[in-house]
């Protein structure tokens, strides 16, 4: 893999090589030099692995995939790497150091030496082996804290940028429309506000690591009919206007984000990657994004296989390009000899390729990747010796212990506890049977993208590469002077009840029964959640509704654990549990924050990111319904949840008084201005989380009876309490009225303060005065805040 080398003097360099310029001066410059051919290669990716003795990466054969020979590609450059570290397990620095020599290897290839951007997968950590495996990011919604995640961002950003990644493929800000849908464990949550907040600030701080952070999946992906993965969107454009698109124009508009990766799906017949009006119209033209748009995984390929609005590859290449999408991924297909065939025939116009070209090779120039003396040689290999491989074997380490701390805020954080009749926190119980299928299994903790589930699972002969405590191992930790006994019970999925007789008998035995159920992560099929793991109903899988049954007929008080990625409906638990503890996928550090929720080490503070249904069949269904989406008298159905949105119990208290309102009436143009305090009347410290509510009572289109404007976090001590002062614009009620703008109407309003959506404390009713108003994407997206510092009253 030779080539030649533009040669370079200081005094003739060529101008895409001079930093001072702009970076899309600089990609013109190179544009203007380049071949047809060359042009092309920047386009796409290529789906590799990195070589565990540190040599260069291989073509990774995909079974979607014809082989690809990298070295006759080579000569004319290259786009991107596809997952060097995320297709099998790789010691770290062997990896980053056949990333090194893969790179110094295109560089040479090509004449004018660009190295590759690499990508890697992080929806929940740094999917490489030994790199610290976070919450899913429906924990993440669960914990109400962007700066944390932010916080927890910035590590997985820094632990890429160290080994030579430029380009993360997270986080996803799908907004849960149906929980049926297998990747509910990816997203945020149900409510668009609470998905554009905590995913702009995980955007916030990969970007700050030097990271490319990729919003995804533009858009519509987690409304497909039915909860299919991949199936169509039946939605009308008000509902993509108000409850689709909001996090993605948040994210856009405020976390620096430099990268789109275009949804599966149609809508209405109109695949997003073939969605001119989508991807330039409103993401470039109104929104302003000035970065890269990549494809979906063989994405431009369905256009022709699975969408058929194309005939052949070039005719899908050509209208992705005409949208708007930059860079065909995971590898090379229709961005080759398809396209450039299609342009040697008229069919497809050049330009589009330059179009994408720029916007390409502008990011390789913020990114230092054109500079002169950019140097392929990533931190974490810097001052090694690069000769002696077997001396690197363990020497970088992407599971520090600063890594585990946040792990554990995070998942602490994001544990919900939903019910609670005394029993917890537990009082050093002599006996405790745990139970169920996820009470011994260290990958219950982890979601289908975590690098363990993802591709370890491919590999059984290898060790999972970090630390991953069964609950088995942490209860013993937390209550040492317990006898613990332990049976299965049943397993996640299967139909085998022949384990629940010996479960029953450990129960009526113990002081307290705690079980453990849930989903077991996976791909298409191979889990209960995950990826093309979608379901029917929300019952519990397998039988273990049925495990649940018997125990609570034992009367031993039962603490029902799950560890899942979705929620279910849990039946009898719901009335007869003595408690319900809810966590999603948290991480290595998951069950420590169990077993300290359920000792009282940890105090919960979770919220509910999406709602537990009472009943497994009433889905399609969110908090975010219109009057006629709730329980009605002419339906037999009622959607109405076990808990609700934004539920969560503490082992403190907290009082809601003291309201004090600036003027009850408001122009369309102006804000409403409110004060009140809360207190924690408890012994114990703990966090409130105030959720602030809109309910629109009368309006021109049809509203959710009320939807998230609004929320904050407040730590507070025993006795504490906390004066917040709160504007909330008139912005924040917008919708999108009859004729497809946004306005704000006058007429009555309510302002709801509560600790959940079913759980108000407090009720500010107002009047917006004044004439209609019409905004567009400057208008404002956050209430403002001011809390003073709590103090003991």
């Amino acid at each position: 893999m030779t080539g030649t080398v533009v040669e370079e003097t200081d005094s003739a360099a060529p101008a895409w090589r001079d930093p001072s310029l702009a970076p899309e001066t600089r990609a013109d410059a190179l544009i203007a030099a380049m071949t047809l051919q060359e042009k092309v290669a920047q386009l796409f990716g290529v789906w590799v692995g990195a070589s565990d003795e540190g040599g260069e990466v291989a073509p990774f054969q995909h079974e979607m995939e014809e082989p690809v020979d990298l070295g006759s590609l080579l000569p004319q450059g290259l786009g991107q790497l596809t997952r060097p570290f995320g297709t099998a397990p790789v010691d770290p620095a062997l990896g980053a150091l056949s990333l090194l020599r893969t790179q110094r290897a295109i560089i040479a290839a090509n004449r004018f030496g660009i190295p590759a951007l690499a990508h890697e997968e992080c929806l929940a950590g740094f999917a490489a082996w030994g790199a610290t495996a976070y919450p899913v990011p429906l924990a993440w919604g669960a914990t109400f804290d962007p700066e944390l995640i932010a916080e927890m961002a910035g590590r997985i950003g820094r632990d890429m940028r160290a080994v030579g990644v430029h380009q993360g493929l997270a986080p996803v800000l799908d907004v849960v429309r149906d929980a049926r849908w297998g990747r509910v464990e990816e997203t945020v949550g149900e409510d668009p506000y609470l998905v554009g907040t905590v995913a702009t600030a995980y955007v916030k701080g990969l970007e700050s690591a030097g990271i490319v952070a990729t919003l995804k999946h533009f858009a519509g992906y987690s409304a497909s009919r039915a909860g299919r993965n991949l199936a169509p969107v039946g939605m009308g454009p008000r509902e993509f206007a108000d409850v689709i698109l909001p996090p993605f124009e948040m994210a856009v508009r405020e976390s620096g984000v430099r990268s789109v990766m275009s949804a599966y799906t149609d809508i209405d017949g109109l695949p997003s990657a073939a969605d001119a009006g989508l991807l330039t119209g409103l993401l470039r033209d109104t929104w302003g994004f000035s970065g890269t748009v990549v494809a979906d995984y063989f994405g431009i390929a369905f256009l022709k296989t699975l969408h058929g609005v194309a005939g052949t590859l070039g005719e899908a290449a050509g209208a992705a390009l005409a949208a708007g999408v930059d860079v065909e991924l995971p590898t090379v297909k229709a961005f080759a000899e398809p396209l450039l065939k299609a342009i040697a025939d008229g069919t497809v116009d050049e330009a589009t390729v330059d179009r994408a070209l720029r916007r390409v090779l502008a990011q390789k120039a913020q990114l230092g990747l054109l500079d002169p003396d950019f140097d392929p040689v990533p931190a974490a290999l810097a001052g090694a010796d690069l000769e002696d491989a077997g001396a690197l074997r363990g020497s970088v380490d992407l599971d520090t212990a600063d890594n585990r701390a946040v792990a554990r805020k995070v998942a602490e954080q994001s544990v919900v506890l939903l019910r609670n009749d005394g029993i917890l926190p537990l009082s050093r119980p002599a006996r405790i049977a745990l139970i169920g299928p996820n009470a011994d299994v260290p990958t219950a903790v982890l979601g289908c993208y975590s690098f363990p589930v993802h591709v370890g699972s491919q590999h059984p002969e290898l060790p999972l590469g970090i630390e991953l405590p069964t609950l088995r191992e942490a209860l013993a930790a937390e209550f040492p002077d317990s006898e613990i006994t332990w049976a299965v019970g049943a397993s996640v999925d299967g139909p085998d009840t022949g384990g629940i007789a010996e479960a029953v008998r450990l129960a009526a035995g113990a002081d307290v029964v705690v079980l453990a159920l849930g989903d077991r992560a996976g791909l298409f099929g191979r889990g209960t959640s995950g990826e093309g793991c979608d379901v029917e109903s929300l019952e519990l899988p397998g039988v273990q509704r049925r495990l649940l049954d018997e125990l609570l007929d034992t009367g031993t008080p039962l603490v029902l654990t799950l560890l899942a990625g979705r929620p279910y409906a849990l039946g009898r638990a719901v009335d007869e549990a003595a408690a319900v503890v809810q966590t999603f996928f948290a991480g290595e550090e998951g069950t420590g924050a169990v077993a300290g929720v359920l000792s009282g080490r940890v105090n919960p503070s979770g919220r509910l990111p999406v709602s537990v249904p009472r009943r497994p069949g009433v889905q399609p269904s969110t908090y975010l319904a219109a009057r006629l989406g709730q329980s009605s008298e002419v339906s037999s159905i009622d959607p109405t949840p076990a808990y609700a949105f934004g539920h969560g119990l503490s082992y403190t208290s907290f009082h809601w008084t003291e309201l004090e309102v600036e003027s009850l009436r408001c122009d369309t143009a102006g804000e409403v201005r409110l004060a009140f305090t809360v207190r924690n009347t408890g012994d114990r410290e703990g966090a409130e989380v105030v959720q602030v509510y809109a309910h629109d009572p009368v309006a021109s289109v049809v509203q959710p009876v009320q939807r998230l404007i609004g929320y904050r976090r407040l730590e507070l001590a025993p006795g504490a309490a906390a004066r917040v002062r709160l504007s909330v614009p008139a912005d924040l009620v917008s919708f999108t009225g009859r004729d497809g703008r946004r306005i704000v109407e006058p007429g009555e309003l309510e302002l709801r303060l509560g600790a959940s959506s079913a759980d108000q404390r407090l009720t500010v009713a107002c009047t917006l005065t004044g004439e209609v108003r019409q905004l567009d994407h400057t208008r404002r997206l956050h209430a403002r805040w001011e809390v003073e510092e709590p103090a003991a009253r």
